[in-house]
């Protein structure tokens, strides 16, 4: 389906919404207050992809680092637009810290907890005016587990009263949906440009997250960022986040996105942002890295010499892509395959730009190498030589057919 037309905002160098790429957002998991810390993780994060990174602005000592932060990421040579997330206190915050205010491309507040009664008005027309003001990029962001209690209320009272009551669960997708389209209504009165504001609607059920940003993009020309507000761990968040958003984005919903991975023990942040753009590249709406296709291995499959490879060759890919960006263009398009035995090995690999195909049980120990459907070598010895030979064949390729303006073949 086509892409939903929106309102096009900007957010330092970056383009939301219209028809401009769908971005990738990621957000930072340290003390804001450490700035130094802070600023590694923001420049880690868009060294592998994310396009805008998000930090907690939660305290005075937070809110007084960010001009740091800000200051180190230029200093590193990453422009990211850097965003403000903002709870409870963000009115407060952006008042007392002007350079904070300045240095940030983008406010994202909550309008469930800015504020109870006659206070939650006058803290969000504060938040509002101060964006207007700078000029900044508003992100409405409403979540099922924050929203305003007064709304809720309401909402479920008439809910009762109706003659055919919805389900509690169906309210409160609702009351998400309400809350984003009249706080965006009290944001353009207070004078936010509509060329400034994207809305979020965010839950951590994967069948509400679908519901709710229908509705929401029918009823606003806003643009929309998409995630679950805690996808889980590992496989299962991953498994969540592309169910939900990979159906709003095939019906043209979303303008930008973050996978809100729990973090393995020891695992990197940047998971998030790996898995962002796997999940656009599957959908063929953006094209990030070069593809690796690699089989499963079966019971012809010998050891797991081949997922070694396939393993080396994705982390291989990752540490070259930032360069390969840089220097070769259209690098993102090439296609790998590393294969693990006869049946589909040859095949897979003629169909890629290079492919190799590692022996299986009972095949002859050596493993040809096929670039653009010719087979051209044959490789042999140790996984590790064989890994080494495979990397030099790579790099050659990558020389050859990425200068500038070219194209694979």
């Amino acid at each position: 389906m086509a892409r939903k037309e929106t309102t096009t905002v900007q957010a330092g160098p970056v383009i939301l919404g219209g028809q401009a790429p769908i971005v990738v957002q990621a957000m930072t998991n340290t003390d804001t207050s450490d700035a130094v810390e802070t600023a590694e993780q923001c420049a880690a994060l868009a060294t592998a992809g994310a396009e805008m990174v998000r930090v907690t602005v939660n305290t005075g000592k937070a809110a007084a680092a960010v001009p740091e932060i800000k200051a180190r990421l230029l200093d590193m040579g990453v422009t990211a637009p850097l965003i403000g997330d903002f709870h409870y206190n963000g009115h407060t915050l952006l008042r007392e810290y002007p350079p904070c205010a300045e240095a940030l491309d983008k406010y994202r507040i909550n309008p469930g907890n800015v504020g109870k009664g006659d206070a939650h008005a006058a803290h969000f027309a504060e938040i509002c005016a101060l964006a207007r003001d700078g000029d900044k990029a508003l992100r409405i962001g409403v979540n099922a587990g924050s929203l305003d209690p007064e709304l809720v209320k309401k909402m479920l009272d008439e809910n009762t009263m109706s003659q055919v009551p919805e389900a509690a669960d169906r309210i409160i997708n609702r009351c998400m949906v309400q809350s984003a389209l009249q706080s965006t209504e009290q944001a353009l009165a207070l004078g936010v440009r509509e060329d400034r504001i994207v809305l979020s609607c965010k839950s951590s059920r994967p069948a509400d997250l679908i519901f709710v940003n229908r509705e929401l993009s029918r009823q606003t020309r806003q643009p929309i960022h998409l995630g679950l507000t805690e996808a889980g761990l590992g496989m299962k968040g991953i498994i969540w986040s592309a169910a939900a958003m990979g159906v709003l984005l095939e019906e043209g919903i979303g303008d930008t996105i973050r996978v809100s991975l729990t973090p393995e023990p020891g695992g990197s942040r940047c998971d998030e942002v790996y898995a962002a753009q796997q999940l656009l590249q599957a959908l063929a709406l953006r094209q990030f890295c070069p593809t690796v296709t690699s089989c499963p291995g079966c019971g012809r499959t010998a050891g797991d010499d081949f997922q070694w490879l396939a393993a080396e060759t994705e982390g291989y890919i990752r540490s070259r892509i930032p360069e390969w960006r840089k220097r070769r263009p259209g690098v993102e398009a090439l296609t790998i395959a590393v294969m693990g035995c006869i049946v589909n090995g040859p095949g897979e690999s003629r169909a890629a730009h290079i492919g190799i195909s590692l022996p299986g049980r009972q095949e002859h120990p050596r493993c040809p190498v096929y670039l653009d459907g010719e087979k051209t070598t044959l490789l042999s010895g140790t996984r590790e030589t064989v890994a080494r030979d495979f990397f030099e064949i790579l790099e050659d390729y990558v020389a050859r057919h990425f200068s500038e303006g070219a194209q694979p073949a």
